[in-house]
C-alpha cells in the first residue's frame, strides 16, 4: 500500500509540483533586434517540434512566412488592399540571444491587419526528457507607426492573457492536450511597454501545456 500510494500519487504530484517550479528559470521578457524590451512570454509547450507544428496546424493556425522582401511587400500591398494572408510575415523577437525558431499566426478579418500570432524559441533545458517551447502570444490590432521608432508595424493588444489561453483552449478542444497548467507568479511585474510602445498587461501566470506524443 504505502509503495502504490508513492509510486502512483506522491512522487508523480512531487514531480509536476518541481517541474512547474522549474519553469521559473525560464525567460519573462523578449527583446527587439536593438535590445529593447518586447512582447511578454506568456505560454510553454512540451514536444518536440514535430508534435507542436502538427498540433498548432490542427488547431487552426499557420506557420509564418520567413521575412524576405518578397514577403515583405506582399503583407504591406494585402494590409492596404485587405486581401488576406494566412502566412504574413512576422518580425524577429529574441530571446536566449536569438530570434525565434518557430511562429504561428490565426487570420483575423480580411488582412493581415488584424491577426493572433506567437513565436515560439526552444529551451536549452528538457522537461521529463522532451523538449520545451517558450512563447510568446500576442493579438495584431492595427498597422501603425511605432511609438517608439516611427517605423511601421503592427500595434498588439494589451490582453495578453487572451492570447494565451487562446492557444490553449484551441489545442483542448482539437483533442491535442495531454496535461495543462497555469504556473502562478511567473511575471513578477504585470505590465509594461513592448518594443514598439505598445502597453500590455498580463494576471503573471504562465500558461504550460504537454500535447500528446
Amino acid at each position: 500500500m504505502a509503495w502504490a500510494i508513492a509510486a502512483y500519487l506522491l512522487i508523480p504530484w512531487v514531480s509536476k509540483v518541481y517541474y512547474r517550479h522549474h519553469f521559473t528559470d525560464g525567460p519573462r521578457i523578449t527583446q527587439t533586434s536593438d535590445g529593447h524590451p518586447g512582447d511578454p512570454v506568456n505560454i510553454a509547450i512540451e514536444g518536440d517540434e514535430e508534435t507542436l507544428v502538427r498540433a498548432l496546424h490542427a488547431a487552426g493556425w499557420y506557420p509564418a512566412d520567413p521575412i524576405t522582401l518578397g514577403s515583405s511587400v506582399r503583407i504591406v500591398v494585402d494590409s492596404v488592399i485587405r486581401k488576406p494572408d494566412d502566412q504574413a510575415p512576422v518580425s524577429s523577437l529574441f530571446l536566449f540571444g536569438r530570434k525565434q525558431n518557430l511562429a504561428f499566426e490565426l487570420p483575423v478579418g480580411s488582412s493581415p491587419r488584424q491577426r493572433h500570432h506567437v513565436r515560439f524559441w526552444r529551451w536549452d533545458k528538457l522537461k521529463d526528457g522532451c523538449p520545451v517551447w517558450f512563447g510568446s502570444a500576442t493579438f495584431d490590432e492595427r498597422v501603425g507607426l511605432s511609438h517608439a521608432t516611427g517605423q511601421v508595424t503592427h500595434h498588439i493588444g494589451p490582453d495578453v492573457d487572451a492570447e494565451r489561453d487562446l492557444i490553449m483552449s484551441g489545442l483542448l478542444k482539437a483533442g491535442l492536450t495531454q496535461d495543462e497548467y497555469y504556473v502562478n507568479g511567473f511575471h513578477k511585474v504585470l505590465e509594461g511597454c513592448n518594443g514598439g510602445g505598445d502597453p500590455w498587461r498580463t494576471d503573471g501566470r504562465l500558461g504550460a501545456v504537454v500535447l500528446k506524443k
